[in-house]
């Protein structure tokens, strides 16, 4: 860790809680609190990524060190440095919950390397002032979901944290995976995660909910100077500039989020970054089935406010409350609405776009928007494979029939039985009209297909997948952690010795518990 290059910017430039105390508190006029991790008892480290080590410093050589282990579980603090949790507050499930903050999440520091700054933290390594009613730990699953989560999104070339080290920490955690009044003892683990921040957009409702103006200037102008140097002018213009510039990243994470079918699962305005990135990875999922109502959260499981299609509009949504927060900086509410307005248009018009690549259409024609629609609706007839379907529609040529396409992706459907009448009228006629539009195309079909493959991924992180790596890890086998961890490395890759894992969802994972819905605590 000698090489490390330390900066405190976050502690050394706002207000600091005075109490140093680490019991449940309600904590004001502050940006966070000073609180170390709890040392584990015997951590042991279970996977590290050489090329996120690498991009905050770290030599690859020292990922096998025992400051490596203990620096990352939490036992040991870094010279010059203070832990602390961040104070933050949040919209859950569209009702306000008041403080919030880091409740099992501890920045270790903040680092420098090749002029990026990233923010080095710490989940489920301890209680913090912000914990509620938890322990602030965190269970081997779901730190195994959330470790493998990150590197998997970020290879998709969707924004994300990264994950620096998976580490064991030889302590039992007490959980109720279901909430049902059944909990058991589990193993504890403690992820470190990287970010170039992680302020969120409850950061700033928290300074504003308690009228805490004084301290939100503070704040927004610090977000500013250290995160969008590029903006400058007097202060309003800035604020607003700001509030565009993450309007933006949102809108370009979300979208990316569609593309590859990803659903985060818990869209909570403190689960929203500033910087339009992916983060906290709880109960997420893959469409398996394109389903625009699906949600892996079995707490969103009756109004389904995160469902995949209700996306972009909860990022609206969250973008509105974040508006709010500014809202008193600026006192004029025209421009802060305009950016809000603009929002699902200017999503719409790259949805479009989007999807239409997806189908290996780059130019624009007045039938595109009924193959978009006709697809999303047949799509839903009987179950079909998000991921393998788009994936095998590269496969299909200008020449062929509407047989010959039908049969390339026959592979994407969960009941082929069900594919007759109706169903399969529907989906020759859609493919009469997606081969004459592709015979529109310039593009061969050798330049067509490998575009295609470059947006559709061949490999993702299915729930079961995942679930089959913490199975295995229980038992200490942590060699499918790792063979994931290389397979995602290159998901839009063939790799033809990983072809096992292009595969529909097995039916013994549809109901099994962390295969198909997942609690918070996931």
């Amino acid at each position: 860790m000698k090489n490390l290059k330390i900066k405190n910017r976050f502690t050394a430039e706002l207000p600091a809680d005075p109490d140093l105390t680490n019991e449940i508190r309600q904590v004001k006029n502050t940006l966070f609190s000073y609180v170390n991790p709890i040392k584990p008892s015997n951590p042991k480290l279970i996977h590290a990524s050489e090329e996120v080590a690498e991009l905050v410093g770290i030599p690859k050589d020292e990922i096998q060190s025992e400051e490596f282990l203990n620096t990352f579980s939490g036992k040991e603090i870094l010279p010059e440095t203070q832990p602390f949790a961040m104070c933050y507050a949040g919209h859950q499930f569209g009702n306000w919950a008041g403080q919030l903050g880091d409740g099992r999440a501890i920045n270790l520091t903040e680092v420098e390397n090749n002029n990026q700054f990233y923010t080095l933290q710490l989940k489920g390594a301890g209680k913090t002032p912000y914990s509620r009613t938890a322990d602030g730990l965190a269970v081997l699953r779901s730190s195994i979901r959330e470790y493998l989560c990150a590197e998997a999104i970020y290879n998709l070339g969707v924004p994300t944290t990264r994950s620096l080290s998976l580490i064991l920490s030889g302590d039992q955690v007490l959980r109720d995976i279901l909430y049902n009044g059944n909990p058991a003892y589990e193993k504890g683990a403690i992820v470190c995660r990287v970010a170039p921040s992680f302020i969120r957009f409850g950061s700033f409702e928290m300074l504003t909910a308690r009228n805490e103006l004084k301290n939100l200037k503070q704040f927004v102008e610090f977000t500013i100077k250290h995160y969008f140097p590029e903006i400058k002018g007097e202060p309003k213009k800035q604020y607003l500039q700001f509030f565009q510039k993450v309007a933006d990243t949102t809108r370009e994470m979300i979208l990316h989020w569609q593309r590859v079918g990803f659903v985060h699962g818990v869209m909570n305005t403190d689960n929203m970054s500033i910087h339009g990135i992916t983060i906290d990875y709880g109960p997420y999922g893959w469409l398996e089935n394109y389903d625009p109502d699906w949600t892996p959260n079995t707490t969103d499981s009756q109004n389904r406010r995160y469902r995949f299609g209700n996306q972009p509009q909860v990022a609206q949504w969250n973008l509105f409350q974040l508006a709010n927060a500014l809202y008193p900086l600026i006192n004029e509410a025209a421009h802060l609405e305009k950016i809000l307005d603009t929002f699902i248009v200017d999503f719409e018009n790259d949805y479009k776009t989007m999807f239409l690549s997806k189908l290996g259409i780059f130019t624009s024609s007045e039938a595109d928007d009924k193959i978009i629609k006709g697809l999303e609706e047949i799509l839903q007839l009987s179950e079909t494979d998000m991921t393998i379907f788009f994936r095998n529609l590269s496969k299909i040529k200008k020449d062929d029939s509407v047989e010959q396409a039908f049969e390339k992706i026959e592979y994407a459907f969960y009941i082929p039985e069900e594919i007759k009448e109706n169903i399969l009228d529907a989906w020759q006629k859609w493919f009469t009209v997606y081969l004459k539009r592709l015979n529109a195309e310039s593009l061969s079909d050798e330049e067509r297909s490998e575009k295609m493959n470059q947006i559709n991924p061949k490999y993702v992180l299915r729930n079961y997948m995942a679930q089959l790596a913490i199975d295995a890890a229980d038992k200490e086998d942590y060699s499918l952690v790792d063979e994931l961890f290389q397979l995602l490395k290159n998901p839009y890759n063939e790799q033809p010795e990983s072809e096992k894992w292009f595969a529909k969802r097995p039916d013994w994972a549809r109901t099994k518990v962390g295969c198909s819905m997942l609690s918070c605590s996931s």
